[in-house]
This record gives structure tokens, C-alpha cells and sequence, in this order.
């Protein structure tokens, strides 16, 4: 099959092509450095020509609020329409866990509206919800920092590499629609606060993790199961030490 990767080489992307490459797919890797920007819909309808399936994860430049919707709801729109032009039987996507749980969240509100988007459309769809990525780790303790300090919620938390990420797209891609959603997760689960303890130990980064329940998490506060499934969920094979032992080797 031709499987067009919007966003293909992103982080998740990236990894994507490559293993859809694998399976003897027509991966193409769509991106604003490919010359396909669906903001603007350069590009779009000549990537699709002959595409069966289109895998969207895409990503706003910026989290504000109003930057974030206004990305989600254009490049999608403007993605749908050109994959009903083109007669596109898929369309899958990647969101996040916990989204219609956190509805305040502006980056989250976003996402919901995307999610709508592609159920009104027509076009068979799957949308796969992802825990946090590995990838990302550093950054939520770096934001969660108050005077030296790293603050987190005692709250549950199931992060996942981006390699099992990709694994789980390309199985949706591969697959037939869904027309609903299968949500991802990390192997393990921990309090958030126990997560990055051991992370930071890991690290060698000699901040101190502080249990604060009301901790924001990028401006939202958490109750317990705001960021794990509930239910079923498909659980990735790579733990967080283990993917951390071979980023550092190179592996």
C-alpha cells in the first residue's frame, strides 16, 4: 500500500516510515521539509494521488491556546478534504490519553476538536491514543521545576517509547479502520512523583522530586487517572531504564 506519513520526519514519523518501509510498504514521509504543508495545502493533493492510507502525526510549532486549535482544525480540515478528493480509504491519526478527561487544557481542547474532525468526515478512521513519550521526560521535570525543585502530582502515569509508538500506528495503518479509537501505553505503571524520582536518579540529576497534588501539569491540575487508560489498552514491551540504557549506548 502507499501510506503517506504527515508529519513523517518527526520524531514518531521518522520511525514510522521506516518500519511501514519494512513491512514492503510505500511509505512517504509528507512534511513542510518534503514540500507538503497542510496548513497551506501546498503540496497535498499530488502526495496523496494513488494514497491508500494517510497517518497524521503532525504537531503544532506552538502550545498557546488559540496557535494550537487554529493548527489542529486548519492542517486537518484541510487534510480531509484533500484525502477526499483523492479517495483515501484510512485516515489515521495519533492523540493523546486522558484528552476528553482534561477538556481545560488548551493543547488537549485542541486535540478533541481534531478527534472531531475526522469522525465527521467520512473517511474510515483510526485514532490511536498515545500515554506520554519516553522522548518527552526531561522536559515535563524541566517545566515542573519551582526553585530548583521538581514538583509532581502523586498521580498515576504510564509513559511510552516512541519506538512502541510507532509499532502501534503502523499496526492501525496496516490494519482495517477502526472507526473508533485503541489506546497505547508504557509497560509500567507508577506515581508520577516515584517515575521521575527514578528518572532523575537515573539521570544523575541531583534535583530534588517534591509530592505536591495540586502540580500543574503543562497548566492543568491532575486527579488520579487523568493521563493512563482506563480499560483496555494495548501496552508497549520497552521500560523506561531499559530505553534509557540504550539511548545512552547509541542502540
Amino acid at each position: 500500500m502507499k501510506i503517506v506519513v504527515i508529519g513523517g520526519t518527526g520524531l514518531i514519523g521518522s520511525k514510522l516510515v521506516k518500519k511501514l518501509g519494512e513491512h514492503g510498504h510505500e511509505a512517504v514521509a509528507a512534511s513542510p521539509n518534503t514540500g507538503v504543508n497542510t496548513l497551506t495545502g501546498e503540496g497535498l493533493a499530488e502526495v496523496l494521488e494513488g494514497a491508500h492510507v494517510v497517518v497524521d502525526v503532525s504537531n503544532s510549532p506552538s502550545f498557546e491556546r488559540t496557535a494550537v486549535l487554529k493548527f489542529f482544525e486548519t492542517s486537518t480540515g484541510n487534510l480531509l478534504a484533500a484525502e477526499a478528493d483523492a479517495g483515501v480509504g484510512h485516515h489515521v491519526a495519533v492523540s493523546i490519553v486522558g484528552t476528553e478527561r482534561m477538556p481545560e487544557n488548551g493543547y488537549f481542547a485542541a486535540k478533541i476538536a481534531q478527534e472531531q474532525l475526522i469522525e465527521k468526515s467520512g473517511i474510515p478512521f483510526s485514532l490511536v491514543h498515545s500515554t506520554q513519550f519516553f522522548e518527552f521526560a526531561r522536559g515535563i521535570a524541566d517545566d515542573a521545576t519551582v526553585d530548583g525543585k521538581v514538583h509532581m502530582a502523586p498521580v498515576f502515569f504510564q509513559p511510552i517509547a516512541g519506538d512502541d509508538v510507532a509499532e502501534a500506528v503502523g499496526r492501525a495503518a496496516m490494519g482495517s479502520p477502526l472507526n473508533g479509537r485503541v489506546e497505547i501505553a508504557g509497560p509500567e505503571k507508577l506515581r508520577m512523583d516515584e517515575f521521575f524520582r527514578k528518572a532523575l536518579t537515573a539521570w544523575g540529576d541531583p534535583r530534588e522530586v517534591v509530592v505536591d497534588p495540586h502540580a500543574r501539569y503543562f497548566g492543568s491540575e491532575l486527579s488520579e487517572h487523568s493521563l493512563v487508560p482506563i480499560g483496555d489498552a494495548s501496552l508497549g514491551t520497552i521500560r523506561y531504564l531499559d530505553w534509557l540504557g540504550d539511548a545512552a549506548t547509541g542502540k
